[in-house]
């Protein structure tokens, strides 16, 4: 049996947009949903309007686009304060001129698909928490004018490739890890540089002659503790520090390398004191005025409050998962019966069924990954799914009791409530253990009960979660027979797209299963074809719709079926803008079908024999 997942990955948007739009757009369109979906946080919701409903990503918060609105140009989102981390689909943005991500919390890696953006002019991500290495394909960045990734928590050495960027005027890499300037001798290339800061960073070594013209002040804070014309430096112990593995001949000669520094005549570090002193007090002094003009006029609700910068990603790990329950592999591996009784697997996952020592039956979705293909960005993927799916509520929507994260031996596993009545496809078809077990009052619980757990993560949930395989095999019944919506198969590694739908694509879907409650037939079958193919005649004709029913069914209520088939013709309609939302579909079949102790009454052998004597001459 397969188990919940609803995951929100990046859906395939093409169906959304007006047939004008041009084939480009859409990728453009789907590019920047991709972006949304690695945003974790928005707590000034600056993307809130970025949904499948609004099929003009030209009017989205941020987004600027040419004139005739055919491409997308800008991206600014400065200030926002979003958390997450930067999209790969980015690089399919191939018109794209200005990227400013500055003042947020994006963590992980600069993507190497951002060399593919051979329009852009300017590329600012300062002020967030990226880690890793300036990737090489920067090269590709061929008119760039500005790049700003100050305050970041970057590394290793600069990129020779900078020598490619014969546009490039201002360049910003201060406040960051970078060790070396030996390779960075590909900056003297750049005959239209003219700002550079290199300052707080973990430098060593000498700095390249054609970088000697900017200020002394844009290499302050380094590791340049053998130049006297460069004060301000780092402690040597924290550029010693550094390097964690080296050993003490390497560190002799560090210490020799850098003893002169302390060798300065005594006028020099007097004028040190000096200038440090009346840094001080002009810094004590701004902070103080500023500090004053807060208390006087306080920034509104629209502005981008004041933050502390946390380090690394640890801290936003741990705020991610604060809200979901972190299990063992041992007890897991214990209420499983050492992983021996699978009941789902698949080429990604492997679903157990266990029991907990306080009685709760669970299902274990086992991740079909090695250790050698896991990311830091699928970590991140990870962990941000099970922070989403924890936030989930829903009568018909299945729990996530929990997850297991260890890396001896590598295991990444979600943990769910157990539905132990099968779904809904096996009882429809007489798949199911007790065989038959849907009436018509069942049925008709099953469809609204679809419906409003449709609506509450289209509508109710934000971002909102869009389910990538929605079927009648997606739908299991507790013991009690309640539905639960499920997406076994949403968890791809990576968010391939070939398995994600949007919103209108679900809409569609639950047509597609409503049609399957009616009749009892599958989706498709040799014999009819497409069940689809086969309704639409009876569709078209409202006397004829009640061919449409399952000839198994003792009784059917035909308000009921008049209310479904309503439905149903709304949800399968071919373009997908017509298609109304789940608030809609959702309130008619709630006004319309009676899902009442009375209505099950209705289909009971006694009222039908009541019924039949009635109605005999």
């Amino acid at each position: 049996m397969e188990l919940v997942i609803l995951l929100p990955l990046t859906a395939i948007l093409a169906s959304l947009f007006l047939p004008s739009r041009t084939s480009s757009l859409l990728q453009e369109y789907n590019a920047l949903r991709s972006f949304k979906q690695g945003i974790f946080e928005d707590p000034l919701y600056k993307l809130s309007d970025w949904n499948q409903n609004s099929e003009d990503p030209c009017y989205w918060t941020g987004i600027s686009c040419s004139a005739s609105k055919d491409h997308v140009l800008n991206i600014n989102l400065a200030g926002s304060l979003l958390s997450g981390f930067i999209s790969l689909d980015l690089g399919s943005l191939r018109y794209l001129q200005e990227l400013n991500l500055t003042n947020n919390f994006f963590i992980g890696n600069i993507p190497k698909e951002i060399g593919k953006l051979k329009n852009l002019l300017i590329l600012d991500l300062s002020s967030n928490n990226l880690t890793g290495s300036i990737p090489p394909e920067i090269r590709g960045l061929a008119n760039i004018s500005k790049i700003n990734l100050d305050g970041n928590g970057l590394s290793g050495r600069l990129p020779f490739q900078f020598k490619y960027l014969s546009t490039l005027v201002e360049l910003r890499l201060d406040r960051n890890k970078f060790e070396s300037l030996r390779s960075a001798v590909g900056i003297c290339s750049l005959s239209k540089l003219e700002i550079g800061n290199f300052s707080y960073n973990f430098l060593t070594g000498n700095i390249p002659t054609c970088l000697q013209n900017f200020s002394r002040y844009s290499f302050h804070g380094n590791c340049f503790l053998s130049d006297k014309r460069l004060p301000l430096q780092r402690p040597m112990e924290e550029c010693f520090n550094l390097n964690p593995n080296s050993n003490p001949s390497q560190s002799s000669k560090l210490y020799e390398k850098i003893g002169d520094v302390f060798q300065q005549p005594p006028w020099f570090l007097s004028l040190e004191i000096i200038a440090a002193i009346i840094s001080i007090i002009f810094l004590a002094t701004l902070i103080f005025i500023t500090v004053k003009l807060l208390c006087i006029f306080p920034a509104s609700s629209s502005s981008s409050p004041t933050r502390k910068k946390t380090p690394d990603s640890s801290v936003t790990v741990r705020r991610i998962l604060k809200n979901a329950v972190r299990l063992s592999r041992e007890e897991l591996e214990i209420a499983c019966e050492d992983f021996s009784n699978i009941i789902g697997p698949s080429s990604n996952n492997i679903v157990y069924k266990g029991t907990m020592d306080d009685g709760r039956e669970i299902a274990v979705i086992s991740l079909c990954v090695s250790v050698d293909d896991w990311t830091y960005q699928l970590e991140l993927y990870f962990q941000t799914e099970v922070a989403n799916l924890a936030r989930l509520n829903h009568t018909n929507t299945a729990k996530l009791l929990g997850y297991c994260k260890e890396n001896d031996p590598f295991t990444r596993m979600l943990v769910f409530e157990y539905a132990s009545n099968g779904t809904l496809y096996e009882n429809l078809h007489c798949l199911s253990d007790d065989g038959c077990q849907l009436s018509w009052s069942k049925r008709m619980k099953t469809a609204v009960s679809i419906a409003q757990a449709l609506r509450y993560l289209h509508a109710e949930v934000d971002p909102p979660f869009i389910l990538s395989d929605l079927h009648s095999n997606a739908v299991y019944f507790t013991e009690d027979f309640v539905p639960k919506l499920v997406d076994f198969n949403s968890w791809k590694v990576g968010g391939s797209e070939n398995t994600q739908m949007d919103v209108k694509g679900n809409t569609f879907a639950f047509g597609l299963i409503l049609l399957e409650i009616i009749s009892g037939r599958p989706p498709f079958c040799k014999d009819t074809g497409y069940l689809i193919d086969w309704a639409r005649e009876y569709l078209e004709k409202p006397d004829m719709t009640i061919h449409l029913v399952d000839p198994n069914l003792r009784y059917f209520n035909h308000n009921d079926l008049h209310v479904l088939c309503n439905v149903v013709n709304l949800a399968i309609q071919s373009e997908s803008t017509k298609r109304p939302s789940m608030q809609t579909l959702a309130a008619m079949l709630e006004i319309g079908i009676n899902t009442s102790s009375a209505a099950i009454l209705e289909e009971s052998p006694l009222k039908w024999a009541e019924q039949l004597a009635f109605s005999s001459p």
